[in-house]
């Protein structure tokens, strides 16, 4: 009876310790910690992104992926509107090394917003991505 007394009396200031740790934890943009925490999206619909190659005949010739346009944007108050964008393209492989990348600022109007690329070969773009924060 003891021993069960015991064990359940450690556990309990063990538990006490330990919700009293996590509780401390305070996460703010400028400090490191550990947790987790709900990021709430600009907008509920999707971001299509499509890009539009042109031919380039210098060295190497071939076609290069200059503008890179993002559609469906909610520019509406609340939404994406004059927010920061990245958009970085990405090359093949395993490692998705960046290829390009090109930040703007989302318009405040509208639903499209192109960015321009320069010497992005098209044919080592294997995938895309877009960053809209602020």
């Amino acid at each position: 009876m003891k021993r069960t007394l015991l064990a359940l009396l450690v556990g309990a200031i063990m538990f006490a310790a330990i919700y009293a740790f996590a509780a401390s934890l305070n996460l703010t943009p400028s400090t490191l910690g550990a947790g987790t925490s709900v990021v709430a999206a600009c907008q509920s619909g999707t971001v299509n992104v499509t890009y539009s190659p042109s031919y380039g005949s210098g060295a190497p010739a071939g076609y290069r992926a200059t503008t890179v346009t993002l559609n469906g944007l909610d520019t509406t108050s609340g939404g994406c509107g004059a927010k920061s964008a990245k958009v970085t393209l990405t090359g093949p492989g395993a490692s998705n090394a960046s290829l390009g990348e090109v930040t703007g600022t989302v318009p405040s109007s509208g639903t499209t917003m192109d960015l321009t690329f320069s010497g992005v070969n098209a044919s080592d773009v294997t995938g895309v991505h877009v960053v809209i924060a602020g």
